[in-house]
């Protein structure tokens, strides 16, 4: 029997949760609510994990999601903070190491500290990974990488060196990115880390999205072929 190839990493762009709350009648924010609740994310987390993979990024809030209603924007962090609670339960029974990925300075102080102290009390654990990207870029990414080797006064740097200063240094480079609504880009996730990465693009809005449609990606990545340029 040939080997399967499951993803190591997988990334999720979470789009169309404004576009399924006015398709149902509800007010824009409503689908975030749903869309991003724990509930919802969990059943995500497990099929993932379930297939065999080890790591997953979740893109909560964009540099560019700011420019939102404030309204919409507060009940994102809402949100965050009212999951967190549930996620840690979650992460010691089952092992799960947390980490965010993004700035820090915009976001609010309260959220920060919550995020960072998951991330140092689940920093031992390896059985499964789950990076949130909050108030992350792409090329914020690459900016705020070469301002740090800036600061240290570095001169030469290759490929290898530079990631080390990206914010998933600590991970492989992104294998799968599978993005909701029908819209078919990438937005900027990871685009240092995502020069191999297979796409997967469906036509269903992030809350509808569930752990069979996720298997089924899978199973669809399984069918490609690699090369890696060779």
């Amino acid at each position: 029997m040939m080997k399967k190839f499951v993803p190591n990493h997988v990334a999720i762009i979470p789009d169309g949760n404004r576009r399924w709350a006015k398709k149902k009648g509800m007010i824009s924010f409503k689908g975030v609510e749903y869309g991003g609740s724990y509930e919802h994310l969990k059943e995500l987390f497990e099929g993932l994990k379930d297939s065999g993979v080890k790591h997953v990024s979740v893109w909560g809030f964009s540099t560019e999601n700011w420019k939102r209603p404030k309204k919409e924007i507060e009940s994102v962090f809402k949100l965050i903070e009212k999951s967190i609670d549930k996620f840690r339960k979650d992460a010691f029974e089952n092992k799960i190491r947390f980490r965010h990925f993004g700035r820090k300075d915009r976001i609010p102080r309260k959220i920060v500290e919550l995020l960072d102290n998951l991330e140092s009390d689940t920093k031992e654990f390896t059985d499964f990974n789950v990076q949130l990207c909050l108030d992350y870029g792409g090329r914020d990414e690459i900016v705020r990488a070469v301002n740090k080797i800036i600061l240290e006064g570095l001169k030469n740097i290759d490929e290898e060196s530079f990631s080390k200063y990206l914010d998933d240094s600590e991970i492989p480079d992104v294998d799968f990115i599978i993005r909701t609504s029908g819209e078919k880009r990438t937005s900027g996730l990871m685009p240092f880390q995502s020069d191999y990465a297979e796409f997967y693009f469906i036509d269903k809005y992030f809350p509808d999205l569930n752990s069979n449609d996720l298997r089924e990606a899978i199973e669809e990545f399984e069918r490609r072929k690699r090369n890696f340029g060779k």
